[in-house]
């Protein structure tokens, strides 16, 4: 992992804890304690965070432009192997001719790498799953306007009528920061904001999460569990979550890892 994906993973972390340890942040990352301390010393000299015993404090200050997201490249990195398995499980759920949504995020874009064979209409807000699209398929692409946020690679509009209010969708695939029993979770209010109005183009909404999204964090709940028609997940999402889901009425896809295929659905 290179050093700016992982001062991006310790300056989400921060500003979802306000606090952070060394031991939790080379869980996070993977990178050595040695690695971490000259880290935080750079972000400390520039002002992100202040450092403690054993760890680090937010600095309290935070720009304008600025989204509680992780960077699109530290996205990819982590988990690739599962989310890899779910992207292929759920590019089955597609057909050609079929209008769909992608949402922002490395799932998604795992599954549009799944699409280049397909022939679809696909609205996206995320700025790399649109070249991935447009540089290797013939699907059509439709972007909505708004502000194009550099490090999550997010199309964001501050208005409330854009492009996608003429974009009716079979089915929308949802990558998100996590899923609980309270619902489908994101990190950022920017960011649910804009999935919730992609939600408004499509009754059909699929999750795609990695096993690693069933830990609850983040605060902003994008939509209730009733609202999930699918979840396509890996082998080592909790069992008593995927329990929870069946009983509310989701169906669950569930790939293998090593293997790439269904080995439970209901």
């Amino acid at each position: 992992m290179h050093e700016r994906e992982r001062w991006h993973l310790i300056l989400n972390r921060l500003r979802e804890r306000g606090i952070v340890r060394i031991g939790d942040l080379a869980a996070l990352t993977g990178a050595s304690v040695a690695t971490l301390r000259r880290d935080l010393a750079k972000l400390e000299d520039s002002g992100q965070l202040r450092r403690v015993h054993g760890g680090a404090e937010g600095a309290g200050v935070s720009g304008q432009n600025e989204l509680t997201a992780t960077s699109f490249g530290a996205s990819q990195t982590q988990h690739a192997t599962e989310k890899r398995a779910v992207a292929a499980l759920a590019a089955g759920l597609c057909e050609d001719g079929d209008s769909i949504i992608l949402n922002a995020g490395s799932t998604t874009w795992f599954l549009a790498q799944c699409l280049r064979g397909h022939r679809m209409q696909v609205l996206t807000n995320s700025f790399p799953i649109a070249q991935e699209l447009i540089a290797h398929s013939a699907n059509r692409v439709v972007l909505p306007g708004g502000e194009l946020y550099r490090e999550p690679g997010i199309i964001l509009s501050p208005f409330d009528e854009d492009a996608i209010q003429h974009f009716a969708a079979s089915k929308m695939f949802m990558s998100c920061y996590a899923i609980t029993p309270l619902g489908v979770i994101e990190s950022d209010p920017l960011i649910a904001r804009a999935e919730a109005k992609l939600l408004t183009r499509t009754e059909r909404l699929i999750v795609v999460a990695d096993s690693s999204k069933f830990e609850a964090r983040g605060n902003m709940v994008v939509c209730p569990l009733s609202r999930v028609s699918t979840v396509v997940t890996d082998t080592g999402a909790p069992p008593q979550m995927v329990e929870h889901l069946r009983s509310v009425g989701v169906e669950v896809l569930i790939a293998d890892p090593q293997e790439r295929k269904v080995l439970t659905a209901a």
